[in-house]
């Protein structure tokens, strides 16, 4: 089996919905980040990591070069979106302290559950994200700013494509990456998604 981890700009209304009886979580942090980040970013951490821990669909068993890929994982939780909420300043040094100490813990409870065998980076520019956020016109989102998707897609570059980010395993350092030109809106172009998906298709072969 193999797997993949797929990252693009932030979309958490799963995350949102999942938090209904609780009040919208999603809309909480965007509103008062300094006081929720922490709160909602456990939160996320803990529904990846339940969902990469699901045991393999019965009906894939069979597949003999079955491959799941994941929108998002517990490794972009912390090196995208936790970290950059440090960085902010809407985690604050202790919050960001414990954070770190009970994520690096329990991914080395269940390494052998969470191995990712490689990366696939949807990369567009921070306009294109905030034109694409205002075309889905989520209630949460509606007030995003672009400053903040710079700051997630330096997030990206520097993880993904610099390699500065100090990960908390070595092993993550050598995890091969695809990087997609996304910029495009290849929503309505066949060829487009054709040319992707081959690209999708050749990196996951040669994991």
């Amino acid at each position: 089996m193999r797997s993949a981890d797929s990252e693009g700009s932030p979309s958490k209304a799963t995350l949102a919905c999942a938090t209904q009886s609780l009040g919208n979580l999603l809309d909480m942090l965007y509103r008062e980040p300094a006081r929720w980040s922490y709160t909602f970013q456990t939160f996320s951490f803990l529904s990846r990591l339940k969902v990469q821990l699901e045991s393999f669909p019965e009906k894939y068993l069979q597949t003999t070069k079955a491959v799941q890929i994941f929108e998002r994982s517990v490794y972009s939780d912390r090196y995208i979106f936790a970290k950059n909420l440090f960085e902010n300043g809407s985690l604050t040094d202790i919050e960001w302290h414990i954070y770190q100490d009970w994520h690096s813990f329990l991914l080395q409870e269940f390494a052998t559950q969470l191995k990712l065998h490689g990366f696939v980076y949807l990369q567009a520019t921070p306009q294109v994200c905030l034109k694409r956020l205002h075309k889905r016109a989520r209630q949460e989102e509606k007030g995003i700013e672009l400053e903040y998707l710079e700051q997630l897609h330096d997030q990206h570059e520097a993880w993904l494509i610099h390699r500065t980010t100090k990960p908390h395993s070595e092993s993550l350092l050598n995890t091969p990456v695809l990087v997609l030109d996304v910029n495009d809106d290849f929503s309505e172009e066949v060829t487009r998604q054709e040319e992707l998906m081959k690209k999708v298709n050749t990196f996951v072969k040669n994991l």
